[in-house]
């Protein structure tokens, strides 16, 4: 079965966007409207991570999670870089940049691509995810990501106290579907359920993941209610 109206699928995917970002930053909000402008591409894959490390300024961050400030810090660590900051873009999983520096994003995605194609179809409330086999790439995890596709959210302290602002393709679970081999491929399925009756989409990522550090993205897609 195909999509029903307005099911949203993103599978000819040639970069994954990953922002690292705030509600408290300052300098955030350029990110994340560069961010929503991206989204809109039928071949990019847009996710927004809120770290928690910017809430001792006076706002706790509603969707800020330690867990996304570690897998910054982990990429860092898988690049040798020496500190983490926000905003910051990641350009499938292997390239770092700062999320409001407009022209140097697009430069980067312009040139990106990814390894292997994923199909997602949708029959009712379940998702079937494919992704062939490829045996020029290594083996890697496929996770699957949880976001809201957009929200408005008051901030009530910290840099941009009083405002209102929008924020896209906020990351609310990260789960580990398993593993995908270069010589069998996978398949997994995902109960949407759940996600339906929150509005919220799901994006598939393969990645390079190794000693516990997130690497390359092999492959990516997404789907929203």
């Amino acid at each position: 079965m195909g999509p029903a109206n307005g099911d949203q699928f993103t599978t000819d995917t040639k970069a994954v966007v990953e922002l690292f970002t705030s509600q408290g930053c300052a300098q955030c909000p350029p990110a994340e409207a560069l961010l929503a402008e991206l989204g809109q591409h039928s071949n990019i894959v847009t996710l927004a991570y809120h770290v928690d490390y910017w809430d001792f300024m006076g706002w706790t961050d509603d969707f800020g999670s330690r867990e996304y400030s570690d897998r910054q810090r982990a990429y860092n660590k898988r690049w040798g870089a020496s500190r983490i900051f926000t905003p910051q873009m990641v350009i499938n999983g292997h390239q770092g940049l700062v999320g409001s520096r407009e022209d140097e994003v697009r430069r980067a995605i312009a040139s990106a691509q990814l390894s292997v194609p994923i199909t997602l179809d949708k029959t009712g409330d379940t998702l079937k995810v494919v992704i062939p086999p490829e045996p020029s790439v290594d083996d890697a995890s496929v996770w699957a990501v949880t976001y809201i596709p957009s929200i408005v959210t008051p901030i009530g302290g910290g840099e941009n106290e009083g405002q209102s602002l929008p924020f896209h393709y906020v990351v609310t679970d990260r789960e580990h579907l398993g593993y995908w081999t270069s010589t069998e491929g996978a398949e997994f399925e995902i109960s949407l359920s759940s996600h339906s009756a929150h509005g919220l989409g799901v994006a598939i990522l393969l990645q390079d993941d190794r000693n516990d550090l997130p690497g390359t993205i092999l492959a990516a897609a997404s789907y929203a209610p």
